[in-house]
Protein backbone atom coordinates (compact mmCIF):
# COMPACT_ATOMS: atom_id res chain seq x y z
CA UNK A 1 0.00 0.00 0.00
CA UNK A 2 1.72 3.62 -0.95
CA UNK A 3 2.35 5.91 0.96
CA UNK A 4 3.21 9.66 1.39
CA UNK A 5 0.10 10.52 -1.52
CA UNK A 6 -3.23 12.27 -1.19
CA UNK A 7 -5.65 10.12 -1.62
CA UNK A 8 -9.20 11.87 -2.75
CA UNK A 9 -12.19 10.63 -0.47
CA UNK A 10 -14.76 10.67 -3.14
CA UNK A 11 -14.65 7.96 -5.78
CA UNK A 12 -17.40 6.69 -8.28
CA UNK A 13 -16.89 3.29 -6.87
CA UNK A 14 -18.73 2.76 -3.58
CA UNK A 15 -16.62 0.49 -0.37
CA UNK A 16 -18.57 -2.19 0.79
CA UNK A 17 -18.99 -4.38 3.82
CA UNK A 18 -19.02 -7.20 1.82
CA UNK A 19 -18.71 -7.33 -2.12
CA UNK A 20 -20.26 -11.06 -2.93
CA UNK A 21 -20.31 -9.60 -6.87
CA UNK A 22 -16.43 -9.55 -6.69
CA UNK A 23 -16.82 -13.23 -4.90
CA UNK A 24 -18.92 -14.41 -7.57
CA UNK A 25 -16.43 -13.86 -9.96
CA UNK A 26 -13.72 -15.44 -8.55
CA UNK A 27 -15.19 -18.71 -7.21
CA UNK A 28 -17.39 -18.86 -10.29
CA UNK A 29 -16.10 -21.48 -12.32
CA UNK A 30 -15.41 -23.69 -9.27
CA UNK A 31 -18.77 -22.89 -7.92
CA UNK A 32 -20.96 -24.25 -10.70
CA UNK A 33 -18.21 -27.08 -11.12
CA UNK A 34 -19.63 -28.01 -7.72
CA UNK A 35 -23.36 -27.63 -8.77
CA UNK A 36 -22.89 -29.64 -11.58
CA UNK A 37 -21.50 -32.72 -9.43
CA UNK A 38 -24.28 -32.05 -7.22
CA UNK A 39 -27.01 -32.51 -9.73
CA UNK A 40 -25.05 -35.17 -11.72
CA UNK A 41 -24.39 -37.39 -8.66
CA UNK A 42 -28.37 -37.60 -7.98
CA UNK A 43 -27.93 -37.62 -4.10
CA UNK A 44 -28.92 -34.19 -2.06
CA UNK A 45 -28.81 -34.42 1.73
CA UNK A 46 -26.21 -36.28 3.67
CA UNK A 47 -24.02 -37.56 0.85
CA UNK A 48 -20.27 -37.90 0.09
CA UNK A 49 -20.27 -33.63 -0.15
CA UNK A 50 -21.33 -33.26 3.36
CA UNK A 51 -18.51 -36.13 4.53
CA UNK A 52 -16.00 -34.59 2.05
CA UNK A 53 -16.46 -31.52 3.49
CA UNK A 54 -16.27 -32.26 7.07
CA UNK A 55 -13.34 -34.40 6.43
CA UNK A 56 -11.37 -31.21 4.83
CA UNK A 57 -12.66 -28.72 7.41
CA UNK A 58 -11.38 -31.04 10.10
CA UNK A 59 -8.18 -30.79 8.70
CA UNK A 60 -7.84 -27.16 8.04
CA UNK A 61 -9.00 -26.64 12.04
CA UNK A 62 -6.89 -29.47 13.43
CA UNK A 63 -9.92 -30.75 14.98
CA UNK A 64 -10.86 -34.16 15.61
CA UNK A 65 -14.59 -34.01 14.60
CA UNK A 66 -16.85 -31.83 12.04
CA UNK A 67 -20.18 -32.10 12.13
CA UNK A 68 -22.43 -30.01 9.49
CA UNK A 69 -25.61 -28.72 9.94
CA UNK A 70 -27.81 -26.01 9.08
CA UNK A 71 -27.06 -22.79 10.71
CA UNK A 72 -24.08 -22.12 13.39
CA UNK A 73 -27.26 -20.60 15.98
CA UNK A 74 -27.94 -24.70 15.54
CA UNK A 75 -24.38 -26.04 15.99
CA UNK A 76 -24.34 -24.41 19.37
CA UNK A 77 -28.10 -26.06 20.22
CA UNK A 78 -27.10 -28.79 19.25
CA UNK A 79 -23.38 -28.67 21.13
CA UNK A 80 -25.63 -28.00 24.19
CA UNK A 81 -28.04 -30.82 24.34
CA UNK A 82 -24.90 -33.50 23.20
CA UNK A 83 -22.75 -32.45 26.24
CA UNK A 84 -26.14 -33.10 28.50
CA UNK A 85 -28.04 -29.47 29.06
CA UNK A 86 -30.88 -29.78 31.44
CA UNK A 87 -33.63 -27.45 31.41
CA UNK A 88 -32.92 -25.09 33.86
CA UNK A 89 -28.52 -25.43 33.75
CA UNK A 90 -26.81 -22.28 34.04
CA UNK A 91 -24.79 -21.05 31.18
CA UNK A 92 -22.20 -17.99 31.03
CA UNK A 93 -22.28 -16.16 28.34
CA UNK A 94 -21.48 -12.54 26.49
CA UNK A 95 -24.34 -9.98 26.46
CA UNK A 96 -22.26 -8.37 23.52
CA UNK A 97 -22.86 -10.86 20.39
CA UNK A 98 -25.50 -12.07 17.64
CA UNK A 99 -28.65 -12.58 19.09
CA UNK A 100 -28.01 -16.22 17.57
CA UNK A 101 -25.62 -17.28 20.49
CA UNK A 102 -28.10 -16.50 23.81
CA UNK A 103 -30.76 -17.84 21.84
CA UNK A 104 -29.18 -21.17 21.47
CA UNK A 105 -28.95 -21.11 25.03
CA UNK A 106 -32.73 -20.59 25.49
CA UNK A 107 -33.74 -23.20 22.87
CA UNK A 108 -31.70 -25.76 24.45
CA UNK A 109 -33.48 -25.37 27.56
CA UNK A 110 -30.46 -22.87 29.21
CA UNK A 111 -30.56 -19.99 31.61
CA UNK A 112 -28.27 -17.37 30.19
CA UNK A 113 -25.71 -15.62 32.75
CA UNK A 114 -24.20 -12.59 31.01
CA UNK A 115 -20.91 -10.96 32.52
CA UNK A 116 -19.22 -8.29 30.72
CA UNK A 117 -16.58 -7.90 28.31
CA UNK A 118 -13.15 -6.50 28.55
CA UNK A 119 -11.05 -3.53 26.88
CA UNK A 120 -11.10 -6.22 23.31
CA UNK A 121 -14.79 -6.58 23.49
CA UNK A 122 -14.67 -10.37 23.92
CA UNK A 123 -15.67 -11.83 27.04
CA UNK A 124 -13.78 -10.60 30.39
CA UNK A 125 -13.02 -14.24 31.24
CA UNK A 126 -11.41 -13.22 34.38
CA UNK A 127 -14.69 -11.72 35.32
CA UNK A 128 -16.47 -15.32 34.14
CA UNK A 129 -13.99 -17.61 36.50
CA UNK A 130 -14.92 -15.79 39.31
CA UNK A 131 -18.81 -15.86 38.76
CA UNK A 132 -18.67 -19.60 38.03
CA UNK A 133 -16.65 -19.82 41.34
CA UNK A 134 -19.57 -18.16 42.85
CA UNK A 135 -22.06 -20.26 41.57
CA UNK A 136 -21.73 -23.75 41.26
CA UNK A 137 -25.05 -23.92 39.29
CA UNK A 138 -23.65 -22.49 36.16
CA UNK A 139 -22.93 -25.94 34.23
CA UNK A 140 -21.72 -24.74 30.93
CA UNK A 141 -19.95 -21.56 29.12
CA UNK A 142 -20.64 -20.23 26.09
CA UNK A 143 -17.45 -18.00 25.00
CA UNK A 144 -17.33 -15.97 22.07
CA UNK A 145 -14.52 -14.91 19.72
CA UNK A 146 -15.72 -12.34 18.62
CA UNK A 147 -14.36 -10.20 15.35
CA UNK A 148 -12.20 -12.75 14.65
CA UNK A 149 -9.73 -12.58 17.60
CA UNK A 150 -9.12 -15.26 19.86
CA UNK A 151 -10.18 -15.50 23.74
CA UNK A 152 -7.34 -16.29 25.65
CA UNK A 153 -6.74 -20.64 25.36
CA UNK A 154 -5.17 -20.67 28.71
CA UNK A 155 -7.77 -18.92 30.79
CA UNK A 156 -10.62 -20.66 28.86
CA UNK A 157 -8.56 -23.70 30.28
CA UNK A 158 -8.30 -23.30 33.77
CA UNK A 159 -12.44 -22.39 33.34
CA UNK A 160 -13.30 -25.88 31.91
CA UNK A 161 -11.05 -27.24 35.30
CA UNK A 162 -13.55 -25.05 37.38
CA UNK A 163 -15.24 -27.57 36.29
CA UNK A 164 -17.67 -26.36 33.46
CA UNK A 165 -18.37 -27.34 29.83
CA UNK A 166 -16.95 -24.96 27.32
CA UNK A 167 -18.83 -24.54 23.88
CA UNK A 168 -16.95 -22.46 21.78
CA UNK A 169 -18.85 -19.64 19.63
CA UNK A 170 -15.85 -19.51 16.70
CA UNK A 171 -18.73 -18.21 14.05
CA UNK A 172 -16.62 -15.04 13.41
CA UNK A 173 -13.21 -16.50 14.24
CA UNK A 174 -12.32 -19.56 11.71
CA UNK A 175 -8.71 -19.94 11.39
CA UNK A 176 -7.96 -17.74 13.98
CA UNK A 177 -6.04 -18.66 17.10
CA UNK A 178 -4.55 -18.14 20.95
CA UNK A 179 -0.57 -18.87 21.81
CA UNK A 180 -0.87 -21.91 18.55
CA UNK A 181 -3.91 -23.34 19.76
CA UNK A 182 -7.05 -23.36 17.32
CA UNK A 183 -10.17 -21.12 18.33
CA UNK A 184 -12.70 -24.59 19.44
CA UNK A 185 -9.83 -26.92 20.66
CA UNK A 186 -10.05 -25.99 24.29
CA UNK A 187 -14.02 -26.96 24.60
CA UNK A 188 -15.50 -30.13 24.67
CA UNK A 189 -17.28 -28.78 21.56
CA UNK A 190 -17.11 -25.33 19.28
CA UNK A 191 -19.92 -24.03 16.98
CA UNK A 192 -19.00 -21.72 13.42
CA UNK A 193 -21.28 -20.54 11.09
CA UNK A 194 -20.85 -20.37 7.85
CA UNK A 195 -23.64 -17.67 6.76
CA UNK A 196 -22.29 -15.62 3.98
CA UNK A 197 -20.78 -12.70 5.14
CA UNK A 198 -18.39 -14.79 7.54
CA UNK A 199 -15.04 -15.40 6.91
CA UNK A 200 -15.91 -18.99 5.42
CA UNK A 201 -19.31 -17.97 4.30
CA UNK A 202 -21.30 -20.05 1.86
CA UNK A 203 -23.71 -19.25 -0.73
CA UNK A 204 -26.90 -19.30 2.10
CA UNK A 205 -27.21 -20.44 5.50
CA UNK A 206 -24.77 -23.53 7.17
CA UNK A 207 -22.88 -24.69 10.25
CA UNK A 208 -21.37 -26.92 12.14
CA UNK A 209 -20.43 -28.50 15.27
CA UNK A 210 -16.47 -28.79 15.82
CA UNK A 211 -15.33 -31.54 18.82
CA UNK A 212 -12.43 -33.48 19.81
CA UNK A 213 -14.58 -36.09 21.23
CA UNK A 214 -16.10 -38.66 18.96
CA UNK A 215 -19.21 -39.76 21.74
CA UNK A 216 -20.02 -36.01 21.11
CA UNK A 217 -20.04 -35.86 17.36
CA UNK A 218 -22.13 -39.30 17.30
CA UNK A 219 -24.31 -37.37 19.33
CA UNK A 220 -24.46 -34.53 17.14
CA UNK A 221 -24.74 -36.39 14.17
CA UNK A 222 -27.89 -38.07 15.70
CA UNK A 223 -29.41 -34.95 17.13
CA UNK A 224 -29.17 -33.08 13.59
CA UNK A 225 -31.15 -35.63 11.49
CA UNK A 226 -34.14 -35.98 13.70
CA UNK A 227 -32.34 -37.85 16.51
CA UNK A 228 -31.97 -40.74 14.30
CA UNK A 229 -29.35 -43.45 15.12
CA UNK A 230 -30.52 -45.37 12.26
CA UNK A 231 -32.96 -44.95 9.35
CA UNK A 232 -36.44 -44.49 10.98
CA UNK A 233 -34.65 -45.57 14.60
CA UNK A 234 -34.81 -42.69 16.51
CA UNK A 235 -33.06 -42.59 19.77
CA UNK A 236 -33.33 -39.17 20.84
CA UNK A 237 -35.90 -36.00 20.13
CA UNK A 238 -33.91 -34.60 17.72
CA UNK A 239 -33.94 -31.76 14.90
CA UNK A 240 -34.26 -31.34 11.38
CA UNK A 241 -30.21 -29.38 10.93
CA UNK A 242 -28.54 -30.84 8.36
CA UNK A 243 -25.86 -29.16 6.36
CA UNK A 244 -27.36 -29.51 2.39
CA UNK A 245 -24.59 -31.48 0.24
CA UNK A 246 -24.59 -28.42 -2.48
CA UNK A 247 -23.95 -25.82 0.21
CA UNK A 248 -20.88 -28.10 1.39
CA UNK A 249 -19.59 -28.98 -2.29
CA UNK A 250 -19.73 -25.29 -2.72
CA UNK A 251 -17.79 -24.61 0.39
CA UNK A 252 -15.47 -27.55 -0.43
CA UNK A 253 -14.63 -26.22 -4.06
CA UNK A 254 -15.07 -23.18 -4.17
CA UNK A 255 -14.47 -21.27 -0.41
CA UNK A 256 -12.24 -23.60 1.81
CA UNK A 257 -9.66 -23.50 -0.69
CA UNK A 258 -9.73 -19.62 -0.84
CA UNK A 259 -9.80 -18.87 2.76
CA UNK A 260 -6.27 -19.02 3.21
CA UNK A 261 -5.62 -16.14 0.55
CA UNK A 262 -8.51 -14.29 1.90
CA UNK A 263 -7.43 -14.39 5.87
CA UNK A 264 -4.05 -13.39 4.53
CA UNK A 265 -5.77 -10.37 3.03
CA UNK A 266 -8.35 -9.50 5.92
CA UNK A 267 -4.87 -9.36 8.22
CA UNK A 268 -3.11 -6.97 5.63
CA UNK A 269 -5.81 -4.15 5.61
CA UNK A 270 -6.14 -4.99 9.95
CA UNK A 271 -2.46 -4.17 9.67
CA UNK A 272 -2.92 -0.65 7.26
CA UNK A 273 -5.72 0.53 9.44
CA UNK A 274 -4.09 -0.13 12.50
CA UNK A 275 -0.76 1.06 11.50
CA UNK A 276 -2.46 4.50 10.12
CA UNK A 277 -5.89 5.39 11.33
CA UNK A 278 -4.75 8.52 13.54
CA UNK A 279 -8.02 10.26 15.25
CA UNK A 280 -8.33 11.19 18.73
CA UNK A 281 -11.86 11.12 17.95
CA UNK A 282 -12.13 7.17 16.85
CA UNK A 283 -10.42 4.61 19.67
CA UNK A 284 -9.00 1.32 18.05
CA UNK A 285 -9.77 -1.88 20.51
CA UNK A 286 -6.80 -3.60 21.93
CA UNK A 287 -6.39 -7.31 20.43
CA UNK A 288 -6.48 -9.71 23.07
CA UNK A 289 -3.19 -10.93 24.07
CA UNK A 290 -1.67 -13.58 22.46
CA UNK A 291 -4.52 -13.58 19.53
CA UNK A 292 -3.47 -14.58 16.06
CA UNK A 293 -6.80 -13.05 14.49
CA UNK A 294 -8.45 -13.33 11.27
CA UNK A 295 -10.28 -10.19 11.50
CA UNK A 296 -13.75 -10.77 10.31
CA UNK A 297 -14.77 -6.96 11.46
CA UNK A 298 -12.91 -4.19 12.18
CA UNK A 299 -14.26 -2.04 14.96
CA UNK A 300 -13.44 1.32 16.07
CA UNK A 301 -15.11 3.09 19.18
CA UNK A 302 -16.10 6.90 17.95
CA UNK A 303 -16.69 9.43 21.04
CA UNK A 304 -19.72 9.70 22.87
CA UNK A 305 -22.83 10.72 21.22
CA UNK A 306 -21.09 10.90 17.69
CA UNK A 307 -21.36 7.84 15.78
CA UNK A 308 -24.15 8.52 13.86
CA UNK A 309 -21.97 11.78 12.73
CA UNK A 310 -19.07 9.73 11.93
CA UNK A 311 -20.91 6.78 9.87
CA UNK A 312 -22.51 9.88 7.85
CA UNK A 313 -18.78 11.28 7.08
CA UNK A 314 -18.02 7.66 5.48
CA UNK A 315 -21.22 7.42 3.59
CA UNK A 316 -20.83 10.62 2.19
CA UNK A 317 -17.11 9.55 1.09
CA UNK A 318 -18.72 6.36 -0.33
CA UNK A 319 -17.89 3.91 2.22
CA UNK A 320 -20.44 1.81 3.54
CA UNK A 321 -20.53 1.04 7.71
CA UNK A 322 -21.70 -1.44 10.18
CA UNK A 323 -22.54 -1.65 13.83
CA UNK A 324 -21.27 -4.40 16.02
CA UNK A 325 -24.11 -5.02 18.09
CA UNK A 326 -26.33 -1.72 18.73
CA UNK A 327 -28.44 -3.44 21.47
CA UNK A 328 -26.79 -5.90 24.22
CA UNK A 329 -28.44 -8.84 24.23
CA UNK A 330 -29.64 -8.38 27.73
CA UNK A 331 -31.95 -5.01 26.20
CA UNK A 332 -33.44 -6.92 23.39
CA UNK A 333 -37.42 -7.06 23.55
CA UNK A 334 -37.65 -10.91 23.11
CA UNK A 335 -35.67 -11.75 26.11
CA UNK A 336 -38.84 -9.23 28.06
CA UNK A 337 -40.36 -12.79 29.21
CA UNK A 338 -37.23 -15.07 29.05
CA UNK A 339 -35.24 -16.31 32.93
CA UNK A 340 -31.81 -15.02 32.36
CA UNK A 341 -29.07 -13.65 35.34
CA UNK A 342 -26.90 -10.41 34.47
CA UNK A 343 -23.74 -9.20 36.49
CA UNK A 344 -25.21 -5.82 35.83
CA UNK A 345 -24.30 -2.61 35.01
CA UNK A 346 -22.20 -4.53 32.21
CA UNK A 347 -20.03 -0.97 31.60
CA UNK A 348 -17.21 -1.77 28.75
CA UNK A 349 -20.39 -4.13 26.99
CA UNK A 350 -22.43 -0.85 27.31
CA UNK A 351 -19.69 1.17 25.33
CA UNK A 352 -19.13 -1.02 22.58
CA UNK A 353 -22.89 -1.28 21.87
CA UNK A 354 -23.60 2.82 21.90
CA UNK A 355 -20.17 3.84 20.04
CA UNK A 356 -18.68 0.93 17.89
CA UNK A 357 -18.42 1.22 14.35
CA UNK A 358 -17.39 -1.66 11.63
CA UNK A 359 -14.78 -0.40 9.29
CA UNK A 360 -14.75 -2.52 5.49
CA UNK A 361 -12.41 -5.64 5.64
CA UNK A 362 -13.33 -7.98 3.19
CA UNK A 363 -10.52 -10.11 1.13
CA UNK A 364 -11.56 -7.77 -1.72
CA UNK A 365 -10.11 -4.23 -0.67
CA UNK A 366 -7.88 -2.61 -3.12
CA UNK A 367 -5.11 -0.94 -1.58
CA UNK A 368 -6.68 2.06 -2.87
CA UNK A 369 -10.34 1.56 -1.25
CA UNK A 370 -7.91 0.92 1.74
CA UNK A 371 -6.49 3.99 1.47
CA UNK A 372 -9.70 5.81 0.77
CA UNK A 373 -11.16 4.55 4.36
CA UNK A 374 -8.14 5.31 6.40
CA UNK A 375 -8.52 9.10 4.75
CA UNK A 376 -11.72 9.54 5.74
CA UNK A 377 -11.45 8.26 9.19
CA UNK A 378 -8.26 10.43 9.75
CA UNK A 379 -9.94 13.62 7.94
CA UNK A 380 -13.52 13.16 10.25
CA UNK A 381 -13.68 15.63 12.99
CA UNK A 382 -16.27 15.90 15.74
Amino acid sequence: MSRGRVVSLQSSQRILLNDFVAQWRDVRVDAVAALERVGESGWLILGREVKGFEAELSSYWRVSHVVGCASGLDAIEIALRALGIAVGDKVLTTPLSAFATSLAIVRAGGVPVFVDVDDTGLLDLAHAARTIQGDRAIKFCVPVHLFGHALDAQQLARIAELPVQIIEDCAQACGASSRGVPVGATGMAAATSFYPTKNLGAMGDGGALLSRDATVAAAAQSLRDYGQTAKYVHARLGMNSRLDELHAAILRSALLPRLPKWTGRRIAIAQAYRRAIANRALALPPVPEGSASVWHLFPVLIVAGAREAFMAHLDRAGIATGIHYPTLIVDQPAFAGVRFECQEPLPRARRFASSEVSLPIHPYLTDEQVERVIAACNAWKP
